[in-house]
């Protein structure tokens, strides 16, 4: 949480909050594919993308 934290008080002290949705679509989509590694949602996830 440390470098999260730290990322975006690097967007915000250097205004550039047109990042902070690109960084949040690449987090949750690397979340989403850690989760599906082992599941049985596996196959149905890699068939949306």
């Amino acid at each position: 949480m440390g470098k999260l934290t730290e990322i975006f008080g690097f967007l915000r002290a250097r205004r550039k909050y047109w990042l902070a949705p690109i960084i949040i679509v690449l987090i949750l989509l690397g979340l989403i594919l850690v989760a599906a590694q082992g599941s049985a949602l596996a196959p149905f996830i890699y068939a949306v993308f």
